[in-house]
């Protein structure tokens, strides 16, 4: 029925009662009329019809006026409304109407041109699930203070829920009910623990992203029948590669590994195996444990704490390809000519036993400074050789338009009670690249092989950039005074990639490379395939990590339907038609929550390092200009603030088209990529803020 509603009302430009949307489908019977308004509720919540207030419904998209996004406030009392596929909205502080930080509104178009402004008209849903605090005592006795300063409410917390708490708690709170205009009755649901202890600060984190950090007694229950060895009964129907000198390569201290490898050469082809955990024989559809790896949909790396998708009996323990032991995987074994064309594979269902868990430290040894110790000296050859592969496979990426941004990433080194000591630049040497190129090849051939079956399926995809913002980028480019050669007639990874390589030999590289990246698409998983625009692939999916990502659990799945059990029925077909599209929304807005998690944990444990360093001189590069200031970035990554106010000797203007902030009386001007000296004079670690001030006569 809701394909008919929608047809109908089209080509409507006015709203339509109940009646009069029921006479246009020539309904006759009161059953007809209540499925009717079943369906009406059901495209008003999805936003695809907007409900007035006099009960009359029209289409949203013929209200180009009126949007639909989630409102994002700013802690000053402006925000914006985000907005999917178009620019957002810039909501005034007079102009919000009660809508608080993340939740879904209605608003309309006031202002068109350079910066759109909007009003909100209505609340649709509150999302502001889980809202984190400290409680304090406010001299009448026990309160909350919300962390997230941009959600400004008055909050009333029920008295019985807070019981269990002490001053410095760290709680979860939930809104219970609205008691008026921007005050909420509110009740503590879980106290995380008390601020000062270690981790603390990262769950905190965590509970604001909804990420769940416990397993469920139910999920607890089914553990215990899951085996800590392989059954024999297991191996049944799949391939012994025990045999096959297959091993891992992985961080210092990964202790869940769903990759291994082998290499061997047959004629004159590299003959490449993918071996990757067979996670789906344990976590079944339909059940707690299942449920559990849809609920969290990835496993979050935060500092140095995991909060694993899938518990550490079978993380770490079962599904884990430990070193000696038989483990279930499925492997994609390729042929790869000289070129690095792939001209046959099998995807097949096996089992192995690694012969080394490496580290890409000691690969890197070998691989880069030719290094090694005795307990590696049966695997150098091959190691040479995988490299050798490596390199081919990624010149061709990079023949047919492979973006590689190089941008660097930072680490927190912690003590052991999670205080950072150290922040440092990831390195990345010819083992991670190696890896790394083995599974895009793996993951191009799995989503390849069912591409061709053109049978439902879950892709990774990356959406050609919007042109606007590349020009938007190329505008800026300019303003630092450099011109590009290159003619944007298209919007191609090869165009992109020449932008990078003209860029490169500039100081600002790292800075523009990172900036081209954000005026970018974020990739996403969904069920139609457009292809991904960074990787240049026509077909690309997320198969080698289903121990941390849900949707590489759920290609494992299909393949196994598919190529196992050769289910096509059409009951099946129409089942993951649209299944498999919430899958990949979920998935997509977790990981979002995860991203976000990571980069507020980032935050924070810089802050928590800089508050020693208070005082201390650095060296560093304006990596951003605003009417309030600019921000200096460090060569370790870290990024604080430079405020207007403690610029002197002048009054400084901030000029758009300059991207700079420009002295009125001295010209004197500070602009995006500047090196600059700086002094850290505050950093706060419960703000996650960082003050410098330029250091007279080194600017």
């Amino acid at each position: 029925m809701k394909e008919a509603v929608v047809e109908k009302l089209d080509d409507i430009h006015e709203a339509k009662t109940l009646i009069e949307i029921n006479d246009l489908l020539g309904l006759k019977s009161p059953e007809e009329l209540k499925d009717l308004q079943t369906c009406l509720e059901e495209l008003v919540n999805s936003y695809v019809i907007f409900k007035t207030k006099k009960d009359k419904y029209l289409l949203l998209k013929n209200c180009p006026n009126l949007k639909i996004g989630r409102y994002s406030a700013n802690k000053k009392g402006f925000g914006f409304v985000i907005l999917d596929k178009e620019e957002d909205l810039y909501i005034n502080d007079k102009d919000c109407n009660g809508a608080i930080h993340d939740d879904i509104v209605l608003a309309e178009i006031v202002r068109q041109g350079l910066k759109r402004e909007g009003r909100i008209i209505r609340v649709l849903k509150r999302e502001s699930k889980n809202l984190i605090g400290e409680v304090v005592n406010n001299g009448a006795g026990l309160s909350v203070i919300l962390d997230d300063d941009k959600i400004k409410i008055n909050l009333v917390i029920d008295e019985e829920s807070l019981k269990p708490c002490v001053v410095g708690s760290k709680v979860v709170i939930e809104l219970v009910k609205e008691l008026g205009k921007n005050k909420f009755l509110g009740k503590v649901k879980k106290v995380i623990g008390h601020k000062d202890d270690p981790g603390i600060d990262i769950l905190s984190i965590a509970y604001k992203y909804n990420i769940e950090t416990e397993f469920s007694s139910e999920v607890e229950e089914e553990l215990k029948k899951i085996p800590t060895e392989v059954n024999e009964s297991d191996l049944k129907g799949r391939t012994d590669l025990t045999n096959e000198l297959i091993f891992t390569i992985d961080g210092d201290h990964t202790k869940d590994i769903d990759d291994a490898i082998s290499l061997k050469m047959v004629d004159d082809l590299y003959e490449l195996g993918v071996h990757i955990a067979d996670v789906s024989n344990y976590v079944k559809e339909n059940t707690a444990l299942g449920d559990a790896a849809y609920e969290r949909a990835t496993s979050n790396y935060l500092a140095d704490t995991v909060i694993p998708m899938l518990p550490h009996q079978i993380s770490n323990g079962i599904c884990s390809l430990n070193e000696g032991v038989i483990r279930l995987t499925m492997s994609c074994v390729m042929k790869i000519d000289k070129l690095g064309k792939i001209v046959s594979y099998d995807i097949f269902p096996s089992y192995i036993k690694s012969a080394k868990k490496m580290t890409y430290t000691k690969v890197n040894d070998i691989l880069m400074r030719d290094k090694y110790d005795e307990e590696y000296a049966p695997f150098v050859a091959t190691l040479k050789k995988m490299n050798e592969l490596a390199h081919i496979l990624r010149k061709e990426k990079i023949g047919r338009g492979y973006i590689d941004f190089e941008l660097d990433e930072a680490e927190v080194v912690v003590d052991d009670k999670g205080v950072p000591i150290d922040i440092v630049k990831v390195v990345r040497e010819d083992g991670e690249k190696l890896i790394e190129d083995f599974m895009i090849a793996a993951n191009e051939t799995v989503a390849t092989h069912i591409s061709n079956m053109d049978l439902p399926f879950i892709y990774r995809v990356h959406g050609e950039p919007n042109s606007e913002k590349i020009d938007d980028f190329v505008n800026m480019v300019k303003l630092l005074g450099y011109h590009l050669k290159t003619r944007i007639v298209d919007m191609s990874p090869k165009t992109m990639q020449k932008i990078l390589l003209e860029l490169k030999d500039k100081p600002e590289f790292e800075l523009l490379s990172t900036l081209l990246l954000r005026s970018m698409k974020k990739a996403v998983y969904q069920k139609e395939n457009i292809g991904h625009f960074g990787l240049a692939s026509k077909n690309y999916t997320h198969f080698t990590s289903p121990i941390r990502r849900f949707p590489d659990l759920t290609v494992h799945r299909l393949l196994k339907k598919y190529l196992i059990e050769k289910d096509f029925s059409m009951s099946t077909i129409n089942y993951l038609e649209s299944n498999l599209v919430t899958i990949a929304e979920h998935s997509s807005e977790k990981e979002v929550n995860a991203q976000n998690a990571e980069r507020d944990v980032m935050d924070m444990k810089m802050a928590e390092y800089m508050e020693n360093h208070i005082g201390e001189e650095f060296d560093g590069i304006i990596s951003g200009v605003t009417n309030f200031g600019f921000f200096v970035e460090l060569p370790n990554l870290i990024e604080g603030l430079v405020h207007v106010s403690s610029l002197k000797g002048d009054y400084f203007n901030y000029v758009s088209d300059l991207l700079a902030l420009v002295g009125k009386s001295t010209k004197k001007t500070y602009r995006l990529g500047d090196k600059v000296h700086v002094k850290c004079v505050s950093s706060s670690k419960a703000t996650a803020m960082i003050d410098f001030e330029l250091v007279e006569g080194r600017d």
